[in-house]
C-alpha cells in the first residue's frame, strides 16, 4: 500500500488549514443486518482518502505542530489486535499496525478516543470535523469546552471554533489524480462488460432480477465486489420510476429497459445508463424519443472543455430536449414560451449530471466562492445523463409514448484540450444497439 499517497493528501489539506487547527475524522462502524449477521463493511470516504485505513470503529486525529516535521502530526485510533475476535472476523492492523503499516505518528485503542482528543487538544482552537454519521455529534461540544470548564480561573482560556472538513476537503477531492482518474477507468472497462453481458442476455420473457444479476457476475470478472449503487434495471413503465431497485417483473415484448448501473473497483465508482428495446428492435416512437435524449447528451458533452461552466450541460440538455418535444407535439406552445414556463420538466423531470469518484454521486461545490457556477478544470470526472419519462398515467400524450423511460449516461473526463467519454464503448446509436442485439434472436 502507497502510503506517501495518503501523507500527500493529508500535507495538502493541513496546508489550506489556519494555525492551531486540528481535525478529527470519525471513520465507519459496521451495521447489523439481522441479528448477528453484519453487511459487508464500507469505510466512510473522507476518511479512507486522507489515512487508506479500511478497518470499522478508527478515528484519525490531525494536528499541527510546529515541531514536527512536517509541520502536523496524525493519530490514528482503532481496534486492538483481538486473537479470538481475527479468527472469526479476519485480521486487524492492531495498534502497531497502525503505526508501522499506516504510518501514524501515535496510535491508540479507540476506546480511549475522549482522553486522546483533549489531551491532544492543547492550545488548538480551530476544531475541524469529519463525521458524516454525526456519531460524535453528543461529545463534541464537550470537547470544545472541556478546557475553559476545568482549569483555574486564572489559566488561559481555549475558546475553540468548530467547522466541518468538508469545506476545504471536499473541493480537493474534485480534481482526481492520475492514479485516481486509472481507478475510475478501470471500474468504467468493467461496467462496460457489464452492460454488454446485459445487453445480450435481453429479450421477452426474461427477468429484471436475473439481467441484475448478470451485470453483477461480469463486472466480478474485472475485480469488482461492489456496486457503486444499487442496480435500476427497469422495463416498461417501471423505468419512469427514478430509482426502483426491485428488479421483479419479467420483461414484456415492446418494452423499452433501462439499465443504470456501475461497478465500484478500489473504492472508486462508475455510473452508467443505457436503454434500449426488450425485443431488440426500436419502434418509431421509442427511436424518437430515444433519439432524442441521446442527441441532448451528446450536445452536451460537446461542450465539456476546460473553463466551460457546468450549468451550461443541463441547460443544453434541456434546449434539445424541449425543441424535439414540441416537434414530437408532445408540448405545446412557442420555443420562447416552453424554455420560460419550464413546461418541458413534465417529461424530464431530474438535473443532468454529478460529479463522480469514490462517491457515485461525489463530493465538491458546484459553485464557486462568488456563488459562480463553476468552469471546467482539467482531472474533473462527472456524469451526464439527460431523460425522457412518460408514464402510462400520461393519458393525454398518444399511446406509442407511454409507459417508457429512456435514459443515457456516460462517464465523462475533463483533459486539457477537451473531454474523453469514458463509457463511449457501450452500445449507444440505435444502429449499434440493434446490430448487437440481432444476435439474441
Amino acid at each position: 500500500m502507497n502510503m506517501t499517497l495518503y501523507e500527500s493528501r493529508r500535507t495538502a489539506l493541513l496546508n489550506t488549514l489556519p494555525d492551531n487547527s486540528f481535525v478529527i475524522l470519525s471513520g465507519y462502524q459496521q451495521k447489523v443486518r439481522s441479528k448477528n449477521i453484519k453487511y459487508h463493511f464500507r469505510q466512510d470516504n473522507d476518511f479512507l482518502y486522507l489515512t487508506g485505513f479500511n478497518e470499522p470503529d478508527a478515528v484519525a486525529i490531525l494536528y499541527t505542530d510546529n515541531n514536527a516535521d512536517r509541520g502536523y502530526r496524525y493519530a490514528l485510533l482503532c481496534r486492538p489486535k483481538d486473537e479470538a475476535q481475527e479468527v472469526s472476523f479476519g485480521e486487524r492492523a492492531g495498534i502497531t499496525g497502525a503505526i508501522t503499516l499506516y504510518g501514524a505518528d501515535d496510535a491508540f485503542d479507540i476506546a480511549e478516543l475522549e482522553q486522546v482528543v483533549l489531551s491532544k487538544l492543547n492550545k488548538h482552537t480551530n476544531l475541524f470535523i469529519s463525521d458524516e454519521l454525526n456519531r460524535f455529534a453528543t461529545q463534541i461540544t464537550g470537547w470544545l469546552n472541556h478546557q475553559r470548564r476545568n482549569s483555574g480561573f486564572d489559566i488561559i482560556k481555549q475558546y475553540r471554533t468548530l467547522t466541518p472538513l468538508a469545506k476545504y476537503l471536499h473541493p480537493m477531492r474534485v480534481i482526481k489524480s492520475e492514479d485516481e482518474i486509472a481507478q475510475i477507468k478501470a471500474a468504467v472497462a468493467a461496467s462496460t462488460a457489464g452492460h454488454l453481458s446485459v445487453m445480450q442476455a435481453c429479450k421477452p420473457g426474461i427477468n429484471e432480477g436475473l439481467l441484475s444479476a448478470t451485470f453483477n457476475f461480469a463486472i466480478s470478472k474485472y475485480g469488482c465486489t461492489e456496486v457503486a449503487y444499487p442496480n435500476i434495471v427497469a422495463a416498461g413503465n417501471n423505468a419512469c420510476c427514478l430509482h426502483y431497485e426491485d428488479s421483479c417483473c419479467d420483461l414484456v415484448d415492446g418494452q423499452i429497459l433501462l439499465i443504470d448501473a456501475g461497478g465500484e473497483l478500489a473504492h472508486y465508482a462508475s455510473d452508467i445508463t443505457r436503454s434500449y428495446p426488450v425485443n431488440g428492435k426500436f419502434s418509431n416512437a421509442q427511436k424518437a424519443i430515444y433519439q432524442l435524449v441521446l442527441s441532448a447528451l451528446d450536445a452536451a458533452i460537446a461542450k465539456v472543455a476546460p473553463d466551460a461552466a457546468w450549468n451550461t450541460l443541463y441547460e443544453t440538455c434541456m434546449e434539445v430536449m424541449a425543441k424535439g418535444l414540441l416537434e414530437l407535439g408532445l408540448l405545446s406552445g412557442t420555443i420562447e414560451e416552453v424554455m420560460h414556463t419550464e413546461s418541458y420538466k413534465r417529461f424530464t423531470v431530474h438535473k443532468t449530471g454529478h460529479w463522480l469518484g469514490m462517491d457515485v454521486h461525489d463530493v465538491g461545490p458546484y459553485h464557486d466562492e462568488n456563488g459562480e457556477w463553476r468552469k471546467f478544470e482539467p482531472g474533473m470526472v462527472f456524469t451526464i445523463e439527460p431523460g425522457i419519462y412518460i408514464p402510462l398515467s400520461a393519458t393525454d400524450v398518444p399511446a406509442e409514448y407511454r409507459g417508457m423511460g429512456i435514459r443515457i449516461e456516460d462517464d465523462i473526463l475533463v483533459t486539457q484540450h477537451g473531454h474523453e467519454n469514458l463509457s463511449v464503448h457501450i452500445p449507444r446509436t440505435v444502429d449499434e444497439i440493434e446490430t448487437v442485439m440481432s444476435a439474441n434472436e
